[in-house]
């Protein structure tokens, strides 16, 4: 198999993913997964699409990942991930889509207003 390249955004988070044969190694940055995101929470996030689809210890994942906080970075991996899972098997589909790992959550910070105080709050209103 050549190595498959998918991209994956959440917020602010951008990951460039590149998915390869091999014994289940993931690398982020250069740094090993435990090394990169320390909670178990967020290692679960990464390796979902994996434990869904039962390919485990099946690809080497290398990852460029940058911008946003670190929860926003494990979601893009994740979706970059379940995008490359489905190009190498169409039956994955069926799988991920149904658990939301193909969605691209759309929720980002809004942005402030010219004249207001923050996104939505303004100035307090004065009569006189």
């Amino acid at each position: 198999m050549d190595v498959i390249h998918k991209i994956g955004r959440r917020k602010t988070a951008v990951a460039r993913v590149y998915l390869s044969d091999g014994d289940g190694k993931i690398t982020i940055n250069k740094k090993d997964l435990a090394v990169y995101f320390p909670t178990a929470t967020l290692q679960y996030k990464v390796k979902q699409a994996f434990t869904l689809t039962n390919t485990n210890d099946t690809y080497n994942v290398n990852v460029n990942v940058f911008g946003g906080g670190i929860t926003g970075q494990a979601e893009a991996i994740r979706l970059a991930l379940s995008r490359a899972l489905c190009e190498i098997d169409a039956e994955n589909r069926l799988i991920l889509k149904p658990e939301g790992l193909l969605t691209r959550d759309p929720r980002m910070v809004e942005r402030k207003k010219f004249g207001q105080k923050k996104a939505r709050k303004k100035f307090q209103f004065s009569k006189r």
